[in-house]
């Protein structure tokens, strides 16, 4: 019998899809995610920029990892999805593992 919580995940990439430093956009589940590598650790949070709808993955991921919303420069944290300029507000996070060279994300928020 498989571990009930292997289903939850969901295989968006290969290790090396994404390059360091940098992000991709990922259809999981209904939602668009946006996952980072940064210093050789994978974080996923909503692709969606809050104030237009912007990818988030498609922005400049800084070496703090802050990632800067291509579109309008809203900058948001990747380690806990919160805008930097007002920590009230953010985006939503998802929990990332590796399973041998597959990078699977969580599909609900943490």
């Amino acid at each position: 019998m498989s571990d009930p919580t292997e289903a939850e995940f969901v295989t968006v990439a290969k290790v090396g899809a994404i390059p360091e430093g940098e992000g991709r956009s990922f259809q999981v589940g209904d939602r668009l995610v946006a996952v980072f590598l940064q210093s050789g650790k994978y974080y996923a949070i909503d692709d969606l920029c809050p104030h237009m709808g912007a990818s988030l993955g498609a922005g400049y991921l800084d070496c703090d990892g802050t990632v800067t919303c291509p579109w309008h420069a809203w900058r948001f944290r990747i380690t806990d999805g919160k805008w930097a300029d007002n920590p009230r507000l953010g985006v939503e996070t998802f929990e990332v593992r590796v399973v041998a060279d597959q990078i699977q994300v969580r599909p609900t928020a943490k």
